[in-house]
């Protein structure tokens, strides 16, 4: 007589405990190392609060919009006041602006050609110190996704250093994009292929340099490469999504309206930065194991000392301590 095979043993209620086939396709996928990964990057991003951290950078980066906005005031206004072309009307059209956001635009080139002296250098001190402020956040957003302590009073020499290996970067990629208009059509995609590369140093600098820690730039490259590929998508989705935001917000509800379509597409710009940065320290994770650290924190009457595995503030171990 054969052996039958074993059958699945029913619970209380008379239904069988076997894994239906839809968990057991779930569990398949939760093996996968892609899933694993996105999965890690998700929870990790809860853990670190990280659309708060993601409203704060997209805070400082709005900011240092208005120094940036005077350069290139001074420069529209240096354009225009030499130029028979309407600087404005180009403007307005090739952002589709309608409405309010138009007569701003308007106002904004002929204000520009009668201060045009004055914006440059105003604007180039302010965009250095609001640089500055941006630089900041960014290191706060990294040292959150690595949980270290910021340097203090070297993070501003480090900030300095970033900016000015950003700004080579972005001379020597202007350059080559210049270079790259001369080609014929068919050479096209070489394009795109340098702005992927500008972006991916871009990132892998900024994910060296910032963050107070020490893993080397081969733990960055992971994240970077997520970070050039997502900000390309940002940057196709603007060209698209910010011309026709701004222009309906504006009839809308006038300025600020102008002001909320452009932090929308800020706080996604936020949320790619630490979504890639989490990235690296997963992959790093894996490959090098973690550590515990203690947390210390204020006793309160009536609770006692446990312990807990948590991140972001959050105690791991609570051992009561007297003052």
């Amino acid at each position: 007589m054969r052996n039958r095979p074993p059958q699945p043993s029913p619970d209380d209620s008379g239904r069988s405990t076997r894994p239906s086939a839809a968990s057991r396709r779930g569990d398949r996928f939760a093996r996968l190392p892609v899933l694993r990964t996105v999965v890690s990057v998700q929870k990790r991003y809860s853990e670190l609060r990280g659309n708060n951290v993601a409203a704060a950078v997209t805070f400082q980066a709005f900011v240092s919009l208005f120094p940036l906005l005077l350069v290139i005031v001074a420069v529209v206004g240096l354009v225009a006041a030499h130029s028979h072309v309407d600087v404005a009307g180009k403007i307005i059209g090739n952002l589709g602006l309608k409405g309010d956001a138009a007569t701003t635009v308007r106002r904004a080139v002929a204000t520009a050609s009668r201060s045009k002296a004055v914006a440059g250098p105003i604007g180039l001190l302010g965009l250095l110190w609001s640089g500055l402020g941006l630089v900041n956040a960014l290191q706060y957003a990294l040292n959150q996704a690595w949980q270290v302590e910021e340097r203090g009073i070297k993070d501003k020499a480090v900030g300095m250093a970033w900016l000015a290996g950003a700004a080579v970067l972005f001379v020597g990629a202007s350059a080559v994009t210049a270079i790259l208009n001369w080609l014929p059509g068919f050479a096209a995609p070489a394009g795109v292929v340098v702005g992927l590369a500008v972006n991916f140093a871009l990132w892998l600098w900024t994910f060296t340099v910032l963050p107070n820690t020490k893993v080397g730039w081969r733990s960055h490259v992971i994240g970077a490469a997520c970070g050039a590929v997502g900000m390309e998508v940002l940057k196709l989705v603007g060209a698209f999504y910010v011309p026709r935001a701004v222009a309906h917000s504006s009839q809308l509800y006038g300025t600020f309206g102008i002001v909320f379509a452009v932090m929308a597409w800020l706080l996604f710009f936020g949320r790619l930065i630490l979504y890639s940065a989490i990235v690296n320290v997963v992959h790093h994770e894996r490959k090098v194991g973690t550590v515990r650290a203690v947390v210390e924190v204020p006793a309160q009457p009536g609770v006692e000392p446990t312990d807990a595995v948590t991140r972001s503030g959050r105690v791991e171990r609570a051992e009561l301590k007297a003052g």
